[in-house]
């Protein structure tokens, strides 16, 4: 495999599964695509495309408006009274375009059939290192606590369901769903590549103390402090 194929893969699959948002419901979604479709519509039109009241309409618009999801413009008609008309904003066709669980699977799987063991792993290093290069900008507190904290923040902005548990000796970084289990079930490595990844970015020791895979109801990773 050539360097430029190993490099479109990375690119791919960091794209597909590493750093996307998925922060709307299905009902949002279908919302958005309907309202794409429409071009520009007043709640009127949306009502009538979609066989809904204009109370449910008006409160959908305002929780994608405050999302960033859609915006309106108000429109005059004639000496009517003005309205306003509502599209989907370029973020809200982001989220539409944000579906890459499939293309993610199919990505991690070729790139794990590369026959040329040096390429493969500078592959996954290669990902490796997108993730750490993303978010160790945002994780600079001198104690660990604070970086945990941070990494907890950029997480969530990147619509991970995590949670900090400072309650035992050593803090604990809890996933509540894990963000890989469908690739992670195929391929358990792709669990220890995201310890890595947090060691890296925490600048200490993590260790996986409890694994979806295994049965548990969420992923936990330990930090420990370095002396």
């Amino acid at each position: 495999m050539s360097n430029m194929r190993s490099v479109d893969l990375l690119q791919d699959f960091s794209r597909a599964n590493f750093g996307m948002k998925f922060t709307i419901d299905e009902g949002d979604r279908q919302f958005l695509e309907e309202l794409n479709r429409l071009g520009e519509a007043t709640i009127q039109d949306v009502c009538d495309a979609i066989g809904v009241t204009a109370t449910a309409v008006r409160q959908r618009l305002t929780r994608l408006q405050a999302s960033g999801f859609v915006a309106r413009k108000m429109e005059r008609a004639g000496r009517g009274r003005p309205h306003h008309r509502y599209h989907v904003t370029d973020s809200g066709l982001r989220q539409l375009g944000e579906n890459y669980a499939e293309l993610a699977q199919i990505l991690w799987r070729e790139i794990g059939k590369i026959p040329e063991g040096d390429v493969q792993k500078r592959v996954v290093a290669g990902i490796r290192q997108a993730l750490i290069d993303r978010y160790r900008p945002v994780v600079q507190a001198d104690s660990l606590s604070g970086r945990m904290g941070q990494l907890q923040e950029a997480l969530t902005d990147h619509g991970f369901d995590v949670e900090i548990d400072a309650s035992r000796s050593l803090p604990i970084l809890r996933e509540n769903n894990c963000p890989y289990h469908e690739l992670a079930s195929e391929d358990s490595s792709i669990c220890e590549m995201e310890q890595e990844v947090f060691e890296q970015v925490l600048g200490t020791s993590v260790t996986l103390t409890s694994c979806c895979l295994d049965g548990h109801h969420c992923c936990e990773f330990e930090a420990a402090e370095v002396k």
